[in-house]
């Protein structure tokens, strides 16, 4: 090798009708230093394959060879070849062009105007108003060999862009694809855009609309398509497991009711609302609440009413519109003491936990009338009470009093099925919150199904017969640590 071959060449090389490079190309493939991967690209890789090194370096080499292509139509969108390894560009000419491991398809079209954007090199992309008319023009090709989008996926783009910024920024959407299609000669694609934003923003009937988030805007029900797939993930999970069947032991009204007295007890605790448990047992003892405390009592007093009434705890929701009337009627009596919450109103402020931010004030009906398909596919109790705990928490439809709840609408669930109740003691806090975290940030339903199986396995050995003895019980499993210190004490049956 001579001594002035360099050291580091870039992975990419690009042929040049310039003779002194051209020369020096072809000294380095005799030296085995590059080898040519495609006409006029040439790589110092020597162990990948040219179809691994080509796609990885697309935007760089369509920049260098074919200097002011636009990348367009469902390109724009996408940033990444079809699932038919296919990539388009409107460019001076039409073509399709074969590289290893990708296919350039090349349309004839007006070269950029003001707005597109340089991407890579010499490369453009189409703005924002121009791909979406771009990919309202006719297709004859389907699927991923077609260079534009389904329709409901263009529908699915502006229905976020006013879910995300409002109907003004759709409006100036639609001003701005109306100025450049008269430039582009796009008048025929704009009036298909005009329908769609006009049905959007119900101008226009809802009927026109291909896709469900779409029309559910269009209606007035707009959803959190992000929490509705996070849902659909905890279903299909939930569908494939088998569950334990734990009959309802504590059948009595006394028994029943001394249940629900620890269920509202450890609800509210888990919430910050701290009683020593005599304190709690003489605001439900004299349904009167501490004079010090009075809206801590009535939250004791609020949830006990519910979650002790066995009559309340058997109704469930039939129907998705049932569901909301049913969450609402129970979060007014939860919360009836706290006006300033608004009991029984969905949150008109949007609320989070640390870094997690819950759905949006505007999407809580329509993500809770959403997520009610999956609630009628569901068959076990077990199931059904994790689900519905679930979606109530992550909505967090209330400002306040989601936790409490989501933990009520779970064990309506179980009670109905004559199902034994889950507890979730002050011990397994951390666990629980954990649970509902790691499937909220990291899609996995595992643990959270796995920890609500533990507290009711634990549940399942708690007699309420008699309220001092339950108390043993729960004293001698640790029930009351603050921490995860210790350990319960499960005897599974």
């Amino acid at each position: 090798m001579e001594k002035n071959t360099p050291l580091h060449l870039q992975e990419i090389i690009y042929g040049s009708p310039d003779s002194v490079t051209s020369r020096r190309i072809s000294k380095w493939e005799d030296e085995g230093i590059v080898r040519k991967i495609a006409p006029r690209i040439y790589t110092s890789n020597l162990q990948e394959t040219p179809a691994a090194i080509i796609r990885r370096n697309l935007f760089p080499i369509l920049g260098n060879l074919y200097p002011q292509a636009i990348l367009s139509h469902r390109s724009a969108f996408e940033f990444a070849p079809t699932a038919n390894d296919q990539i388009f560009v409107t460019y001076k000419y039409t073509k399709k062009i074969q590289l290893p491991g990708i296919t350039i398809r090349f349309m004839e079209g007006s070269k950029a105007i003001e707005g597109d954007t340089s991407f890579s090199g010499a490369l453009m992309v189409s703005q924002r108003e121009r791909a979406l008319l771009e990919n309202l023009q006719v297709s004859r090709q389907t699927g991923a060999d077609s260079k534009t989008l389904a329709y409901p996926q263009i529908e699915e783009k502006l229905e976020k862009i006013v879910r995300v910024n409002g109907e003004a920024e759709l409006n100036q959407v639609r001003d701005r694809a109306r100025d450049i299609s008269k430039e582009l000669g796009m008048e025929k694609e704009f009036e298909k855009l005009n329908k769609i934003i006009s049905a959007l923003l119900t101008i226009r009937p809802a009927k026109e609309l291909k896709s469900p988030l779409a029309t559910a805007r269009a209606i007035g029900n707009p959803f959190d398509p992000a929490r509705i797939q996070l849902f659909e993930l905890l279903f299909r999970e939930l569908k494939q497991q088998e569950f334990r069947y734990r009959e309802e032991q504590n059948t009595s009204t006394e028994a029943y009711r001394n249940f629900g007295f620890y269920e509202s007890y450890f609800s509210n605790y888990i919430e910050g609302t701290v009683f020593e448990i005599n304190e709690a047992k003489q605001v439900i003892a004299t349904q009167q609440p501490l004079p010090a405390r009075n809206e801590d009592s009535h939250d004791v007093l609020g949830t006990y009413q519910l979650v002790s009434n066995k009559r309340e705890m058997k109704i469930v929701s039939y129907s998705a519109e049932n569901f909301l009337e049913i969450l609402q009627y129970r979060h007014a009596i939860l919360l009836s003491a706290r006006t300033d919450k608004k009991p029984g109103k969905f949150k008109d402020k949007n609320n989070q936990a640390g870094y997690t931010s819950f759905v949006d004030m505007e999407l809580v009906r329509g993500t809770l009338l959403q997520s009610f398909d999956f609630y009628k596919a569901l068959t076990h109790p077990f199931a059904k009470a994790a689900y519905m705990m679930f979606v109530v928490s992550e909505v967090h439809p209330f400002l306040d009093g989601n936790g409490r709840i989501a933990r009520v609408m779970m064990n309506a669930e179980l009670s109905t099925a004559d199902q034994t109740k889950i507890i979730v003691p002050t011990v397994y806090r951390e666990d629980y919150l954990g649970g509902l975290r790691r499937l909220t940030t990291d899609n996995d339903p595992k643990v959270y199904i796995r920890m609500l199986e533990r507290a009711q396995a634990f549940s399942h050995t708690l007699l309420g017969n008699d309220m001092e003895a339950m108390e043993v019980v729960l004293r001698a499993s640790k029930a009351f640590t603050e921490s995860n210190e210790g350990v319960l004490k499960i005897v599974d049956s």
